[in-house]
């Protein structure tokens, strides 16, 4: 089962997600409430564990912001996906740039949503409308400066492709192909958007376009290879 947390000031938008998950019986709601304060002082009174996935509200009425209440969610162990109205793009990148694995329209169909937090209770980023036009234009997403050479890399290797195989792919050495890797590494932190594991790499190449720029490579799991 996954454990799920909804986190919004309307509690009507919140019975709805509630039946929703019940419906899809592989959901647990663990917590329903209208403020990040009260579902990490409810975790810790109850000493339950984190929420798998954390559906979030982007504006709350309790005067917090979006990046405080995603950061917070984060650092507690949750993924987080933002509930979000379409016209708020500036404050969904805010939120993106804080550590929400996605985000999902309120105008969704109740069955992406559902489809959401089983894609993210994955540990799968969402690569979808609502992501995509947060990201567009926003040059905070796309100042890494990677060379055509990482940018490939990258590619490949965030298509799912397992390092050796890249490095065959583009006619390099495999220390060659992890050297890239690694630089890309580097140029991410050095700009504030980390990626240490492979899921965020795969984030990070969403966010700039670069799975875009050919047909993803079919390819193995998400292991490190």
């Amino acid at each position: 089962m996954t454990r799920v947390a909804l986190i919004d000031d309307h509690e009507s938008v919140r019975l709805g997600l509630e039946a929703a998950c019940e419906r899809a019986e592989t959901m647990d709601v663990v917590f329903s409430g209208s403020s990040v304060t009260a579902y990490l002082t409810w975790r810790s009174k109850t000493g339950a564990a984190p929420a798998d996935v954390v559906v979030l509200d982007l504006t709350l009425g309790d005067g917090t912001t979006v990046t405080e209440n995603v950061r917070r969610l984060v650092l507690d162990g949750s993924s987080v996906i933002i509930h979000s109205v379409a016209d708020r793009p500036a404050a969904v990148r805010e939120a993106l740039a804080a550590g929400a694995a996605g985000v999902v329209s309120k105008s969704s169909r109740i069955d992406d949503v559902i489809a959401a937090v089983t894609t993210v209770a994955r540990g799968e980023p969402l690569n979808n409308v609502e992501w995509a036009s947060a990201v567009e234009g926003d040059r905070e997403f796309a100042d890494a400066q990677l060379s055509a050479r990482e940018r490939e890399v990258l590619r490949l290797y965030a298509a799912g492709l397992p390092l050796k195989v890249v490095a065959d792919r583009l006619g390099v050495a495999y220390s060659t192909a992890k050297e890239n890797i690694t630089r890309v590494r580097v140029k991410y932190v050095e700009v504030g958007r980390p990626a240490p594991t492979k899921v965020d790499l795969l984030r990070r190449a969403m966010e700039d376009g670069i799975l875009a720029e050919s047909a993803a490579e079919p390819g193995g799991g998400a292991g490190d290879g």
